[in-house]
């Protein structure tokens, strides 16, 4: 049986941190990373921001505790977090299987970050699984799955990231928390809220902030490399994305648009280029779902589904019932096997299904 620790969450008055964990579950996280000689973090398919950044914060703080640790991802992550400290050395499952397997393997230890299911490793859950070794989940999604042996899962907070900082804050690492580490904790908390615009109105999020930047770190650098950095490609198939793809459904108050693999190659867009392009079309008037279809660079028909929506529609309910997919309440993602064509069909009897929420 897991140790689930979703719902034990007593706020803590010192500056407002919550309190994750009483003293024998700190005692029991402590001994397990303790106790292992080989520890791997995994994070889901298509990792976010918050996905590389709560696994890098535990890669740096591992190695604060004399621990090294490898971070496995199923595929690549986008260009535009590249630069995060430590990403250089992820080590990426999909078309480096042979490399990589003998890690999965040799792992004595499995923290588990930003992932409440196996099943969203697709091709690699096969050889994380296979590993029947000690695994803990750290993550903020809904419904987590019992296949770790502890559970950290709080969906209330922002961002993985965010549980990361209330749990290293409860154990007294606030102080000791590197430049590195807090960089990485804050880029995870932003990307997961679109720069705080979005599921961010807990007054805790900013006491996180501010540990944060009392650690030395260069936020608007931060803000700069992941929103403020575009290649010229990405401004071009933006421009083309607006003026030729999308597609309006007033009376659905519902955006749609596709990108295609042979517009890819057009644009020459480059892996992270459509991060946050599905957004865009929210800033339309009285828009509120925007619907972006995307042909997967690596596995032919396959088209990758990203939903985004304001006020209270339910990006993750759409998500799981039409797109074998989920995430938050107006930011989710899916999947649908077929062709371009059929996925605009699965839209159309989605938008239909939740045409009371779009009226």
């Amino acid at each position: 049986m897991s140790l689930l620790l979703s719902n034990f969450a007593t706020p803590n008055r010192e500056k407002n941190v919550e309190r994750l964990l009483d003293d024998t579950q700190i005692e029991r996280f402590l001994g397990m990373i303790d106790e292992a000689k080989r520890i791997v973090i995994c994070a889901h398919v298509n990792p976010d921001g918050d996905a590389i950044g709560s696994s890098l914060a535990l890669k740096h703080w591992l190695a604060r505790r004399g621990k090294e640790a490898q971070v496995v991802v199923p595929n690549m992550f986008p260009d535009f977090l590249q630069w995060m400290p430590g990403a250089q050395d992820i080590r990426v499952y999909f078309k480096h299987e042979e490399e990589v397997r003998p890690v999965l393997e040799a792992a004595d230890l499995f923290l588990v970050a930003d992932m409440n299911e196996p099943g969203r490793l697709r091709e690699m859950e096969t050889d994380f699984m296979a590993n029947d070794v000690s695994r803990i989940m750290i993550d903020h999604h809904l419904n987590p799955g019992d296949f770790c042996q502890m559970v950290i899962s709080h969906p209330e907070m922002c961002a993985t990231c965010e549980v990361l900082c209330h749990l290293l804050w409860q154990m007294g690492e606030a102080e000791r928390l590197t430049p590195e580490e807090a960089t990485c904790l804050y880029a995870g908390m932003m990307c997961d809220t679109g720069a705080f615009t979005y599921a961010s109105g807990r007054a805790v999020i900013y006491e996180c902030i501010s540990m944060l930047l009392s650690r030395g770190i260069d936020k608007d650098r931060i803000y700069r490399k992941v929103f403020y950095t575009a290649s010229l490609a990405r401004l071009r198939l933006q421009g083309y994305l607006l003026y030729v793809k999308l597609r309006v459904i007033r009376e659905r108050h519902t955006s749609i648009m596709t990108l295609t693999n042979v517009e890819r190659q057009r644009f020459k867009v480059k892996n992270g280029d459509t991060e946050g392009m599905v957004n865009m079309p929210l800033v339309i008037h009285k828009m509120r779902l925007s619907i972006f279809l995307t042909e997967d660079t690596e596995q032919p028909g396959l088209i990758k589904v990203s939903l985004r929506s304001v006020d209270n529609f339910p990006c993750n309910k759409m998500a799981a019932e039409f797109f074998e997919g989920g995430g938050h309440l107006n930011a989710s993602g899916g999947r649908v096997h077929g062709t371009m064509e059929d996925a605009l069909q699965v839209v159309d009897r989605a938008i239909e299904a939740y045409a009371k929420w779009l009226a």
